[in-house]
């Protein structure tokens, strides 16, 4: 684990500031959204508290593509770290070393973030499934397949991916259900899972970051890969990076709607349509960052932010072990008791958000950036 003691130079505010918003959906927002719920007559304050919600099973909200663009934005920064690295002739080997350790501390990171307290003699209770080991592996997969083929080859792999996972669930049996079952139950992903992966599943007889969804969800990191080396072309002018983004956003997104016909669009299995349209959708968002802060030059809204994603990793481990909202609650319940308990939720989550990003606002002042 790297701490940094200033900022790295010559970064695309976008792309920070994009990591923050994400992060914040992770770390705060989501909560402080959900608690709207029921608190006002207002349809559509309901509506957008339901839309950070997971669906049970098939169905698709906003807060599943919170995680999806967590991976997309890993794989936007890829381009810029490796050709760095690459300019300084670093060799490869050195780079396969360096990522593979990043690898190795996220997964270790990811399995302390998912079974705390750890079971430390109940090793059939461990989670090995997560969400830091998850981006991980994505990284580590994009750094070996960005330095061996090129962008047109690498998107060959996303689609071979995503099509070799569509006939494996709709063409490989599954003992008592059969091929191409879609049902929490019956699905060749859970079934995989249940035979092959030890430890705990997370949802007893599944587990969406298991190991077959594991391949789909690497593209997310490949397709941030391919948007990241769009953005650092120095051949194509902002406006035509910015067409490029877009139009690989709504290509992406097309074909997702098509295949969900057949594949439908949902998070629990990382259906290869999910993938598109969580990618799809994520280009768009970094295209509309990069038009804002970049293009337009209309940066200072972005500073909050900012502050979030230059310390992403750091948030989204506190805000694990650290209770935000206990402590929000001992400071400021004073000032919005008057409201009523049914506020208390809205304004706690309010409260702690405040929190963290003073904290984050704290390092970023000190220049201290917690890196992997």
């Amino acid at each position: 684990m790297d701490i940094r003691m200033q900022e790295p130079s010559n970064r695309l505010v976008s792309i920070d500031a994009l990591r923050g918003f994400d992060m914040l959906m992770i770390c705060g927002a989501d909560a402080f959204f959900r608690s709207f719920e029921g608190k006002t007559n207002l349809v559509w304050l309901d509506a957008l508290a339901l839309q950070f919600e997971h669906p049970e099973w098939i169905g698709f909200t906003f807060y599943d593509f919170i995680f999806p663009l967590f991976l997309f934005v890993a794989g936007v920064s890829i381009p810029f770290s490796l050709e760095k690295a690459i300019s300084q002739k670093v060799s490869k080997k050195i780079i396969y070393k360096k990522a593979l350790v990043r690898m190795l501390i996220l997964i270790g990171l990811g399995m302390l973030d998912k079974n705390a307290p750890f079971p430390f003699f109940d090793w059939e209770q461990i989670r090995l499934g997560s969400v830091l080991g998850r981006i991980g592996i994505a990284g580590f997969v994009t750094v070996f397949l960005y330095l061996n083929f090129n962008a047109q080859k690498r998107l060959l792999w996303v689609g071979g991916i995503l099509l070799a996972y569509y006939a494996a669930i709709f063409l490989i049996p599954v003992p008592g259900f059969g091929a191409g079952n879609l049902s929490f139950e019956g699905n060749l992903v859970g079934w995989f899972d249940r035979t092959f992966l030890p430890g705990r599943l997370l949802q007893g007889t599944f587990d969406e970051l298991g190991i077959l969804t594991t391949f789909p969800a690497i593209c997310l990191t490949i397709l941030g890969a391919y948007a990241g080396e769009i953005l650092r072309k120095t051949s194509q002018t902002k406006a035509e990076k910015l067409q490029a983004l877009v139009l690989v956003g709504v290509v992406c997104i097309g074909i997702a709607l098509l295949w969900n016909f057949h594949f439908p669009i949902f998070k629990r299995m990382w259906t290869s349509s999910f993938i598109l349209l969580t990618g799809g959708i994520a280009f768009l968002f970094l295209a509309l960052f990069f038009w804002i802060i970049d293009i337009l030059q209309i940066k200072k809204w972005s500073f909050f932010f900012v502050v979030i994603g230059m310390n992403s990793l750091t948030i989204y481990m506190i805000y694990r072990f650290v209770n935000f909202r206990y402590t929000a609650r001992l400071l400021f319940e004073g000032l919005y008791r008057p409201l009523g308990e049914d506020w208390f939720p809205v304004m706690e989550s309010l409260g702690a958000l405040a929190l963290v990003w003073l904290l984050l606002y704290f390092l970023y002042q000190k220049k201290i950036f917690f890196k992997v």
